[in-house]
């Protein structure tokens, strides 16, 4: 059993138990890409760890995302592999273009997309992760992506357009629809709409910074560091100085004695969870260095 570490990690203890921990667990991708970020590593290998998870018509597949494990394209690796690119720095690679070619072809006449298509049936997914033909948040985070990379593709066009019409409206928003519309509202090159949509979303906030998940795991909530990653972008508004330091504090003391960053959703099956403490370990790196904690 795994317990967390200690307060007062020094630094360098702390990346070197993490560099531990995702050597002997972590996918090859987060390898590599854990090599970029801590050893300056050229980026081809991170790519070249990501196009097997390609499929011929230019969507990902095969698990890239570990909650959907059938080999067809889906839209939640799509945002995966955006990601990846996107954090690379991998602007002009052929795949970027590609993903937004493919997530086009699947998406539905309103500019949206479905959380999960149709090739998930018959394979291993989580139990929220169902194929439906209904758009979804998902649309909010691949366009967020595509914004960041700076990509004009007519499909981006469209799902902005439906972000707005989302945002704008009159629903709710709660859950994960938060953490991915904040996500698109970072990026998209319209700050004032986006400020105005931003503050729009407080509401949804709870008074300690976090965000309940309706129909998660018990207590199951998004966290500021989560809905807010990176300093000085628009979503910061949303939160306190004091919310996103004590939030630093708690994901600092959440590194596990076995150098790896646990997640806060259900833990499904082994290879799931596996994959998503690699995912979320790296993730909690990158948090750690923007805010000068590392």
């Amino acid at each position: 059993m795994t317990t967390r570490t200690t307060t007062g990690t020094s630094s360098e203890s702390r990346i070197d138990s993490a560099r531990q921990f995702m050597e002997g667990t972590a996918r090859v991708l987060e390898r590599r890409q854990l090599e970029v970020f801590l050893d300056d590593a050229p980026v081809e290998p991170v790519l070249d760890a990501l196009r097997p998870y390609r499929n011929p018509d230019g969507g990902f597949g095969h698990a890239l995302e570990p909650d959907v494990r059938c080999p067809g394209s889906q839209p939640s690796a799509a945002l995966t592999a955006l990601g990846v690119l996107a954090e690379t720095g991998a602007t002009n690679d052929p795949m970027v273009t590609a993903t937004a070619d493919w997530v086009a072809s699947v998406a539905r006449a309103d500019g949206g997309v479905a959380q999960v298509l149709p090739s998930a049936l018959g394979h291993p997914r989580t139990p929220w992760m169902e194929p439906n033909d209904e758009s979804s948040f998902l649309t909010f985070a691949i366009a967020g992506r595509l914004h960041q990379l700076g990509v004009e593709h007519p499909w981006l066009d469209a799902a902005t357009a439906w972000s707005w019409r989302e945002l704008e409206s009159q629903k709710e928003a709660d859950g994960y629809t938060v953490e991915f519309a904040l996500q698109f509202l970072d990026a998209v090159p319209d700050p004032d709409r986006a400020a105005t949509a931003i503050d729009r979303l407080r509401t949804a906030i709870r008074p300690d910074g976090t965000v309940p998940v309706p129909g998660g795991i018990e207590g199951e909530h998004i966290k500021p560091l989560e809905l807010s990653p990176r300093p000085e972008t628009p979503s910061r508004a949303l939160f306190t100085p004091a919310q996103i330091d004590a939030d630093l504090e708690r994901l600092e003391s959440e590194q596990l004695d076995d150098g790896g960053w646990d997640f806060h959703f259900l833990h499904w099956m082994p290879a799931q969870s596996t994959e998503w403490r690699g995912i979320v370990t790296l993730g909690a790196l990158h948090i750690l260095r923007e805010h000068g904690r590392l």
